[in-house]
């Protein structure tokens, strides 16, 4: 699948794209022998692969192997928590004066999601993915490299958990309102007002993925209490 100098770096690409888009089910084995055949190439990019996404916290030893990683329920608000912290960092340097938002850039982001407005994106996995864009493309406005890889890395240990989530219409439109707020507020530069409204935005949507979780967890527990 894979050929020259730069095999160790495309299996951990694909690998790593794999786990983020939950292709992977969290429960199974990350066998070297099953991927190294799945990619076409030896077992070693796929050691060295593996090695690398457990540095990144993407992997995780258990007791039987290796596995993709699954957060646990407490670790959900810990994690919206430093989401939280980079992002409205962003906004806040440019509040201190420290940088000015790249105009262009969250401008050209902003009428994506005004395009949204009258065709609103599938409720599926998909809208994670063009929810990510929105909020790296906000907080790389800020010029801070640095912050969006470490977004990044936050946004892939909850992804597989936002992507199995349910989401309806509804969610949907709203996401779309209150990043066009959030933008058009840092674009006019009420940088309190977007500050106030992004903070709200990630605590509101920290509070729904907790609350949808702790309901599937219910129904898990119920669902075993009888039989079929």
């Amino acid at each position: 699948m894979f050929s020259g100098g730069t095999r160790r770096e495309r299996v951990y690409r694909a690998l790593r794209a794999d786990l983020t888009a939950g292709t992977v089910s969290p429960d199974e084995r990350l066998s070297e022998e099953r991927l190294a055949e799945l990619y076409g190439v030896s077992r070693t990019p796929v050691r060295e692969a593996l090695a690398r996404l457990v540095s990144e916290g993407l992997v995780e030893r258990r007791e039987h192997g290796l596995f993709p990683y699954r957060p646990r329920f407490e670790d959900l608000g810990d994690l919206y928590e430093l989401r939280a912290t980079l992002e409205l960092r962003g906004i806040t340097r440019a509040v201190s004066g420290v940088v000015v938002h790249d105009r262009d850039v969250l401008g050209a982001e902003l009428e994506r999601w005004y395009r949204f407005r009258s065709d609103p994106p599938a409720p599926d996995a998909g809208f994670v993915t063009l929810d990510e864009e929105f909020h790296l493309t906000l907080l790389a406005a800020s010029g801070n490299d640095a912050l969006c890889d470490a977004l990044d890395s936050v946004n892939a240990k909850v992804r597989t958990v936002r992507m199995f989530d349910e989401l309806v219409p509804e969610r949907v439109e709203r996401a779309v309102e209150e990043h066009i707020a959030v933008a058009e507020a840092v674009l006019d530069g009420r940088l309190d007002d977007a500050h106030t409204r992004l903070r709200e935005h990630i605590v509101d949507a920290c509070a729904a993925i907790v609350q949808r979780t702790e309901a599937a967890r219910t129904m898990a527990r119920l669902s075993r209490a009888v039989r079929d």
